[in-house]
């Protein structure tokens, strides 16, 4: 199969690798993640953590869709490296009207508007330059491609409209959530039931790096949010040991991420067939990094909820215990993340299903730590996930070393088999 591409694109190859202008787009995310946060704790309740996870879901499609697009075109060069710069400060202001996403505050513009405008040039760069580099589709395809985001925006747009009705409080605000995910509905699902153009994965290496440095950012949120949230307090012992706690938590995570479940990605993802291995990118990567990035959103929403119990007078043996929102988002963050990492690698390979053990055992682990936590100083509460994490992230090199070590010996020779040198010349067409 052979797809031909237009003038000012080059197509993406199994040797191409993530370029400067994607991790210049992706930096804008760690500002979208902090005010994905922000929003979660600014209502300090049940309901601004549901608001920040749909916000969340919105922002990850939408960069979901740019990561399909850029292992189909190079992301450096020509119309789709101006078509990337073009909307990172669009998708910078999307993500600085995300804190008032569903309520207005007195004043200035209508942020939710702005929200949905910004929503919705995003995904028109994005089908610009879909459009542009697919000449073979039909006109079938072009109204599968616009029609969900119209109508995910047209749903938005009406949240966002219903401050102003007479309705009571309580159903405004049901009635948005339900709109919301409607929206959200749209995009995901009437995105992959409707006939769409085929999606292919044409670098694998390209496509797990991609989503290796978006999981970074998102761990950096949580390093960000640690740092924010204690700044106006004064150095204390007891501050300094929960700072350091939280970069333990949040290095464990990266360690279990990155250690055997990227080599297990991209093995799995090279060895597929072009139809399974498109199935396996949606699955584990657009589908199953959303709940891994939601668990850490919310580990992040329980460290905001941190520094005050910790200050001046926090110590191990003493202080005040988390509150209920920062204990269920501390611990079930955590637990929401070994989860979906342990459901991701399920999914990509059968020969290291049998590793999967250790992040099942830390998670049922925490959830039996959780009821615990109500009674006891909240740096004890983070010492006790920093030590579950480390044991797990140990544990898993240490039983998975032979698998790692084959993995790698495998990946070695299979890009010794790919060409290591893009060809510069006019690439014209995908294969």
């Amino acid at each position: 199969m052979t797809t031909s591409l237009r003038r000012g694109l080059r197509p993406v190859t199994e040797a191409t690798r993530v370029s400067t202008t994607e991790v210049f787009f992706d930096l804008v995310f760690v500002f979208a993640f902090l005010q994905v946060t922000t929003l979660m704790i600014a209502e300090d309740n049940d309901l601004g953590v549901l608001h920040g996870l749909l916000v969340l879901s919105l922002l990850w499609w939408s960069w979901s869709l740019f990561a399909w697009l850029g292992n189909r075109v190079r992301a450096n060069y020509g119309i789709a490296r101006l078509t990337l710069l073009a909307t990172t400060p669009v998708m910078f202001v999307l993500a600085v009207t995300t804190r008032e996403a569903f309520q207005d505050s007195p004043g200035g513009i209508d942020t939710p508007l702005w929200f949905v405008g910004c929503y919705l040039a995003v995904r028109c760069c994005y089908l610009g330059l879909r459009l542009y580099s697919s000449p073979e589709l039909r006109a079938r395809d072009v109204l599968a491609l616009t029609g969900p985001p119209v109508l995910a925006a047209a749903l938005l747009t009406g949240a966002a409209l219903l401050p102003r009705t007479a309705l009571p409080t309580d159903r405004m605000v049901a009635a948005q959530v339900l709109l919301w995910v409607l929206a959200g509905i749209v995009d995901y699902v009437a995105g992959q039931a409707l006939p769409l153009p085929p999606r292919r994965i044409f670098s694998a290496r390209h496509w797990t790096e991609r989503h290796n440095l978006i999981v970074i950012a998102a761990l950096g949120e949580v390093l960000i949010a640690v740092g924010i949230a204690g700044s106006q307090l004064t150095n204390s012992i007891g501050l300094l040991t929960a700072s350091a706690l939280a970069v333990v938590v949040a290095g464990a995570l990266e360690w279990i991420y990155i250690d055997l479940s990227t080599l297990v990605g991209e093995h799995a993802l090279r060895a597929a067939p072009p139809a399974e291995r498109t199935a396996l990118a949606r699955d584990c990567y657009s589908f199953l990094h959303l709940p891994m990035i939601a668990g850490i959103m919310l580990l992040a929403l329980g460290f905001k909820h941190m520094p005050t119990l910790v200050g001046e007078a926090g110590t191990y043996t003493g202080g005040q215990p988390l509150d209920h929102t920062g204990r269920y988002a501390l611990y079930g963050g955590v637990v929401t993340f070994l989860l979906s990492h342990a459901t991701f690698q399920w999914r990509l390979s059968r020969t290291c299903r049998n590793l999967i053990w250790p992040r099942l055992v830390a998670a049922a682990t925490l959830l039996a730590l959780l009821p615990v936590t109500a009674g006891i100083p909240a740096l004890r509460a983070l010492a006790w996930l920093a030590l579950v994490c480390l044991a797990t992230a140990v544990t898993e090199f240490l039983v998975s070393r032979r698998e790692r070590q084959r993995l790698r010996r495998a990946l070695i020779e299979e890009r010794e088999g790919t060409c290591p040198v893009e060809r510069h010349g006019p690439g014209r067409s995908v294969g």
